[in-house]
């Protein structure tokens, strides 16, 4: 038998935690595990704008640890779930560190700071790079009130740093040169 996708439960401000835990829908976690969901969703569409092969198979993992993230974010750390939810490791970060390394050996030098723009592509690369710091915020301001596992923030650091570096790479395989910042003297 299918299930119905609305279930009317949420239309008085609240939803469950896995564990089943009813919050409000302003509560923190939700804030930020809703912020990485909507990351998630700006990579797929970024996924589709984008045809290096490498930066999809990329993308494709980024997205299962991004759906991992969310999953441990939106956990009553009080109960005891059932669901199997994987963990975000040091090697999630160091995957996403050597990806920028591998990235920035083609790249020239930045020599000033540079303006997001000249290509659609590259355009949503960076404003995915924004929902991740936002993302990465709304994990921090969740940890000022309850524990949130460190690699959280970091992974979701690495990832905007590795956005950031795919902006430019991209660029640079459309031949899209970096805009520089020239700021008014």
């Amino acid at each position: 038998m299918a299930f119905k996708i609305y279930t009317k439960t949420g239309d008085k401000g609240t939803t469950s935690l896995i564990g089943g835990t009813k919050v409000s829908k302003a509560d923190l976690r939700i804030e930020a595990y809703g912020t990485v969901d909507e990351l998630n969703s700006y990579i797929g569409l970024c996924k589709d704008l984008l045809t290096d092969e490498n930066s999809l198979i990329v993308f494709q993992e980024v997205q299962d640890r991004l759906f991992t993230l969310g999953s441990a974010l939106a956990c009553d750390p009080q109960k005891e779930t059932k669901m199997a939810i994987p963990d975000l490791t040091e090697n999630d970060c160091s995957f996403l560190e050597k990806e920028i390394d591998k990235m920035e050996e083609s790249l020239q030098p930045m020599k000033s700071f540079i303006l997001p723009g000249g290509n659609v592509a590259i355009s949503q690369l960076h404003v995915a790079r924004c929902v991740c710091r936002r993302a990465e915020r709304c994990c921090v301001r969740l940890s000022q009130e309850v524990p949130v596992d460190e690699i959280f923030v970091k992974y979701l650091n690495r990832l905007s740093d590795y956005l950031f570096v795919l902006a430019r790479f991209t660029g640079s395989l459309l031949q899209v040169p970096d805009i520089p910042w020239r700021p008014r003297i």
